[in-house]
């Protein structure tokens, strides 16, 4: 016996419910939904065969004409002023303004690193790539814990103002890496 995940028993499975063999009843034929449709589709043929010459007499037009509205008075516009005269006009070019601007100290001069390479070639390939842009750059060697690298750099930049400039220049001829560090020899 068959039974499902709540314990009880399924009637496909197992045991027989006693209609294997008989041949399935047959169901009469809906002669009811037949007529119906029959129907339908007679009374909707009727009602178009109705609507056909009904536009061929137009309606008699009903037109609605409403009266003009009648154009207010206008008033006439009052005069323009001759001129005028705002006191400012007269005070702004004479006048003159102060600002105090404190001087900034030079947080000293700057590098931008554009580029860390294993092989002198590929540095030397990015150096080519910057000089291509109107810049100069250096390929410095440097020893570590990892190895040798070659670091591709720019500078010593007197502000982080051109710094910044040489790397939006760059940024716009694709060299998207260089990071902007203090100067050091």
């Amino acid at each position: 016996m068959a039974r499902d995940y709540a314990g009880k028993r399924s009637p496909g499975r197992g045991r027989s419910n006693g209609r294997r063999g008989k041949a399935k009843a047959k169901k009469p034929f809906p002669w009811v939904l037949l007529l119906s449709v029959m129907a339908l589709i007679g009374l909707g043929g009727f009602g178009l065969l109705t609507i056909r010459g009904a536009s061929d007499n137009p309606a008699p037009s009903t037109e609605v004409v409403a009266p003009k509205p009648q154009p207010k008075p206008q008033k006439p516009l009052p005069k323009a002023p001759e001129k005028n005269s705002w006191e400012y006009e007269k005070a702004l070019p004479n006048k003159t303004v102060e600002v105090d601007v404190e001087q900034q100290q030079s947080q000293g001069p700057y590098q931008l690193q554009c580029g860390s390479f294993r092989t002198q070639s590929q540095a030397d390939s990015m150096k080519a790539t910057i000089a291509f842009q109107g810049l100069e750059s250096q390929v410095r060697r440097t020893e570590g814990k990892n190895g040798v690298w070659y670091r591709v750099v720019l500078g010593p930049l007197d502000t982080k103002r051109h710094g910044e400039a040489a790397r939006h220049k760059l940024q716009k001829a694709g060299i998207n890496t260089c990071q902007m560090w203090k100067w050091t020899n």
